[in-house]
C-alpha cells in the first residue's frame, strides 16, 4: 500500500483498478482466520486472499482439489471478521464454477452473502470467459488467475513454469485480454516467466498480481505461511521467506514440554494466590482426612 495512503480507509475494486494508473504497486496476502487477516490488515495489506491453498496450508490435504465449498466459506467467514480495510477475495475451489453458468454466480454469490468477500478469485483461461461475464452481470467483482492454475496442475504437465515457448506463452497473452475484456478486476499471473508477465501487464488494462511471475507486474502475492516459514512440507523456488516461525514454535513448544516435565511450569509468577477466604483450607482438609 501506498505510504500516503490512508490505513483505515476501506479499499475497494475501484481502488485496485486505479492502482495501475497510478504506478502504485499492489501487495496481496492469504488469511484463513481472524487472528491472520486483522494481523496483515493492519500492517497495510491491499488485498486478503482466502484462498483455496488452505486444502494443504490448514486442511492437510495433498492439493487444493478436495477444498469444499462450505470449507471455503468457513474460512472466508472468520477472514472477514479479522480485516476492517483490505479487500477480501474468497478463491472459488474446484467445481464450484467449472460445472455450468448457473452454478456458478449462485456460488460466487454466496462468498458475497454468507462471508461479506468483495469479490471472487477464479482459475482459467478462455474456457471460463463466459463465466466472468455472467457473474460480474450479477454484481460480483471477478479477479481471474492464469499461467499455473493449480485447480487443473495435471493437465499442465505438473506445478511447472507455464509460457516458456512462444506458442503458450502467445496463449497465455490471449487468455489474458479475452478475461479483461470478459470484465475481471484483476489478474493473477502464477509461475511464468517474468518476460511474459511484462507483456501481459502492458496488454491488458486492470492490474496483473505475480506469484512466481517476476517483479514487473502491478503487485505480487504470496501465502502468509510461507512468507513467514510457517508451512514447512515445501517451499516453492519462488518464495522468499521474511521470517522463519516454525523454528520458534518448536523451540517454545519443547521448552513447554520440557518445564511441564519438570514441575518448573506453571511458577508462582504464572499461578493464582489463595486470598484470606482460604486460609487454612489446607489445613482442615487434612485435619477431616486424619479424623475420619
Amino acid at each position: 500500500m501506498s505510504t500516503n495512503a490512508k490505513k483505515d480507509k476501506k479499499i475497494t475494486v475501484a481502488d485496485i483498478i486505479a492502482a495501475k494508473n497510478q504506478g502504485r504497486r499492489l501487495t496481496m496476502l492469504t488469511a484463513y482466520d481472524a487472528p491472520v487477516s486483522a494481523l496483515v490488515d493492519r500492517c497495510g495489506v491491499d488485498m486478503i486472499l482466502v484462498g483455496d491453498s488452505l486444502g494443504m496450508v490448514v486442511l492437510g490435504y495433498d492439493s487444493t482439489v478436495p477444498v469444499t465449498m462450505d470449507e471455503m466459506l468457513h474460512h472466508a467467514r472468520a477472514a472477514g471478521r479479522g480485516r476492517s480495510r483490505a479487500l477480501l477475495v474468497g478463491d472459488m475451489p474446484f467445481m464450484s464454477y467449472q460445472v455450468g453458468i448457473r452454478d456458478a454466480v449462485i456460488n460466487a454469490g454466496r462468498f458475497m452473502k454468507e462471508a461479506d468477500c468483495d469479490a471472487v478469485k477464479l482459475e482459467g483461461g478462455l474456457e471460463v470467459c463466459e463465466v466472468v461475464r455472467a457473474v460480474t452481470r450479477a454484481g460480483i467483482p471477478v479477479m481471474g488467475h492464469v499461467g499455473l492454475t493449480p485447480q487443473t496442475a495435471g493437465n499442465l504437465g505438473g506445478f511447472k513454469v507455464q509460457g516458456r515457448d512462444l506458442a503458450s506463452a502467445k496463449k497465455i497473452i490471449a487468455e489474458a485480454r479475452a478475461l479483461n475484456e470478459a470484465g475481471v478486476f484483476s489478474l493473477v499471473l502464477e509461475c511464468v516467466p517474468g518476460e511474459l508477465a511484462r507483456a501481459v501487464s502492458a496488454a491488458i488494462s486492470v492490474p496483473t498480481i505475480g506469484i512466481g511471475a517476476g517483479v514487473d507486474c502491478d503487485g505480487q502475492v504470496l501465502v502468509t505461511q510461507d512468507l513467514v516459514g510457517m508451512f514447512e512440507k515445501f517451499t516453492p523456488s519462488f518464495v522468499k521467506k521474511y521470517a522463519e516461525l516454525a523454528p520458534l514454535m518448536k523451540e517454545a513448544v519443547s521448552c513447554f514440554i520440557k518445564e511441564v516435565g519438570q514441575g518448573v511450569f506453571p511458577d508462582r509468577e504464572h499461578s493464582f494466590s489463595s486470598g484470606e477466604t482460604l486460609s487454612g483450607l489446607l489445613e482442615d482438609e487434612d485435619g477431616d482426612q486424619s479424623g475420619g
